[in-house]
């Protein structure tokens, strides 16, 4: 399932599902270790309801969620509704912007005709650290309040209801020794009250409240999140000494603050947009960490279909979302993360498939043996591409000293990595995984990243007056450039090849699968402009063979391509990065306010396959616009927001 909410400071990040449960919490990096769902199996912290004698879970299907996303500020609301138990319940979640505490606030509505009882609990299932072993959860009477820990992580749970702490309580085992969950103690509404456990724990909480008819009462919970058990103590005095609800409204001032510092201007756009642009911003920013890192993901929901998340720190997409960082007036936030790939650079000059937010190298299927023979296990763009996102970080914000920072320990050595990376006999960077991390060859998208990280390494070193390395990297670069042209467009197919490799006879091998990131890569890395005629010619090409028919008429990455494909689907999905692209081309070509037209269809396309919470996915089923694979992906939210700000500064072009 799909994340409806994701929330979070840049320490501690909490997703909920479609129906309200908590099914992530990542701390103290983003990304990292996720204390619920993790490694060890699909965990979720539930909400419950016992009244006229029997318990309803919010996963049971009596109730029904609406939600709502805060169109400038990073909190998360819904409405569950259980006409048969004549309930509803309005929610409110926030992670304080400040402090490491995740805060919940519930309005519950009696509207049956008579008075009743009504008794909320709240289980967690921790599994700290992502492993089984070695948690403990306790009462602790000194704040009367549960406390789940293991090695650093600690995590305080409590709960009011109308300014009163919880009395009800227990604690148990989970996924082991036959017990199926300690939730299951609420059945009867009364809880066992046991103070300790160890080993693989979990717990529950319960309020009580007598609700007239027609009658509310609230509710507040918070999750405490600290390195020791004082460290949550202190945190649990704080939210009880300023109470839940004016956290939550000092964490909605600060978001709003924070999407508004830029103040451009968004009325040419229609409303939904300006909400997805805003939402985009934030969310991008709570997948940020506060030292650098920022995931491609924090749904885990793929680990439970494969081998693993996208809870990782991919420099590509790291990248381009600190490029979109920039280009909105947040470039404080792009420089940690341009830091973050300076420290965590091999020491050859080039950066690995993908990190941890802790600066950690990640899994990885890329093997160092290819062909029987040793090779690198990267996608060169990655490197390429932090190098050129930083170009552009400077040119935003002129910041001479961080550069120069860089250049000796990320700059130099990068460049001199990718001048020594070349393939002798055409000039194109040596084979490496393309970017969709599938094919092992020398990929147009990638040739087309090296040379623009090599043009900025040559300016980078003609600000510092380093002039000799600028000729360099200049004449390495311009050869690459004749070589795109001459070896990697075919005139015959009308686009660019996907990739080509050499054989063990020197004969070049040539993949003409058709690819849109074939199309877009010299067009974004500038290696071609939008008037030339291999660029149009590719469009075209594009436009005529790899565009969805169906309901979704967005752009597919490839010709067959596999990856998440339904049974039933009448073609490859579609996905928002690929669409996005050609809404860009589009506008690198408008002259005109009429020329708008078509990236501005291409921007609504994508508003409409936005999740009501405003989540925008990787991919698309192409028949029924399901959302498919994982989501938020924070690569489709940062081409959302490059391709608005694009539109917009053409748009303040033409009308001025």
């Amino acid at each position: 399932m799909a994340r409806s909410i994701t929330i979070g400071n840049g320490n501690l990040l909490v997703g909920l599902d479609g129906r309200g449960q908590v099914r992530d919490l990542y701390f103290p990096f983003v990304g990292e270790a996720n204390h619920v769902s993790g490694a060890s199996g699909n965990f979720v912290h539930r909400i419950g309801v016992f009244i006229d004698g029997a318990i309803s879970w919010f996963d049971d299907p009596s109730w029904s969620f609406d939600f709502e996303a805060a169109t400038e500020t990073m909190t998360g609301s819904f409405v569950a509704t259980n006409q048969q138990l004549s309930l509803i319940i309005r929610a409110q979640d926030a992670v304080h912007n400040e402090k490491d505490i995740f805060v919940r606030h519930f309005v519950i509505e009696n509207t049956g005709p008579v008075e009743r009882m009504v008794k909320i609990f709240f289980a967690q299932q921790f599994r700290i650290g992502e492993s089984r072993r070695g948690d403990t959860a306790f009462y602790d009477p000194r704040v009367r309040a549960l406390i789940h820990y293991k090695g650093h992580y600690t995590f305080l749970v409590n709960a009011t209801i109308e300014g009163k702490q919880f009395s009800d309580y227990n604690i148990g085992l989970f996924g082991i020794e036959g017990r199926e969950g300690t939730y299951f103690d609420a059945v009867d509404g009364v809880l066992e009250r046991n103070p300790i456990e160890h080993g693989s724990v979990d717990s529950i909480i319960g309020v009580a409240q007598v609700l007239p008819a027609c009658g509310q009462c609230r509710v507040s919970y918070w999750v405490a999140c600290g390195s020791s058990v004082a460290a949550v103590h202190e945190l649990d005095a704080h939210v009880l000494r300023e109470e839940p609800t004016r956290l939550m409204a000092s964490t909605e001032a600060y978001w709003q603050a924070w999407v508004g510092k830029d103040g451009r201007d968004l009325s040419p756009l229609p409303a939904a947009m300006q909400t997805l642009f805003r939402r985009s911003l934030m969310v991008m920013r709570v997948h940020t960490d506060n030292r650098g890192g920022i995931i491609a993901s924090s749904d885990t929901d793929m680990l439970h279909h494969g081998r693993d998340t996208y809870s990782y720190v991919w420099p590509r997409d790291a990248a381009l979302i600190a490029h979109a960082f920039d280009v909105t007036g947040y470039g404080d936030v792009a420089k940690r993360f341009y830091s973050f790939a300076a420290r965590v650079l091999e020491p050859g000059g080039y950066l690995m498939h993908k990190y941890r937010s802790d600066g950690v190298l990640g899994s990885s299927w890329h093997p160092w043996m290819h062909g029987g023979e040793a090779r690198l296990p990267i996608q060169e763009d990655e490197t390429a591409t932090t190098i050129v996102m930083l170009w552009h970080h400077y040119e935003n914000e002129r910041d001479l000293e961080y550069i120069e920072s860089l250049y000796n320990s990320f700059i130099e050595p990068a460049a001199q990595f990718m001048c020594d990376f070349i393939e002798p006999t055409t000039g194109l960077p040596q084979p490496s995984y393309d970017l969709w991390e599938e094919k092992f060859g020398i990929s147009t998208y990638t040739a087309s990243s090296v040379y623009a990280a090599l043009m900025a390494c040559a300016r980078f070193a003609t600000i510092l007056g380093k002039d000799n390395d600028a000729r360099t990297y200049q004449a390495i670069a311009q050869r690459m450039q004749s070589a795109i042209a001459s070896v990697l467009y075919d005139p015959e197919l009308k686009m660019f090849v996907k990739h080509v490799t050499i054989d063990a006879d020197g004969e070049r091998v040539y993949d003409k699968t058709l690819d849109t990131s074939s199309f877009y890569g010299p067009l974004f890395f500038g290696v071609f402009d939008e008037d030339d005629a291999m660029i149009k010619a590719a469009l075209k090409t594009i436009e005529e063979k790899l565009q969805v028919g169906s309901e979704s008429k967005g752009f597919v990455r490839y010709e067959g391509d596999g990856y998440y494909r339904m049974h039933d689907a009448q073609s490859p999905n579609p996905w928002i990065v690929t669409t996005l692209w050609i809404a860009q081309y589009y506008l690198r070509r408008a002259t005109k306010l009429t020329d708008l037209k078509r990236p501005l269809e291409l921007l609504e396309w994508t508003v409409s396959h936005a999740a009501y919470s405003g989540m925008l996915a990787e991919q698309m089923h192409p028949n029924t616009r399901a959302h498919l694979s994982t989501a938020p992906l924070m690569w489709s939210h940062a081409e959302y927001v490059l391709t608005v700000n694009a539109y917009l500064e053409k748009y303040h072009s033409f009308k001025d």
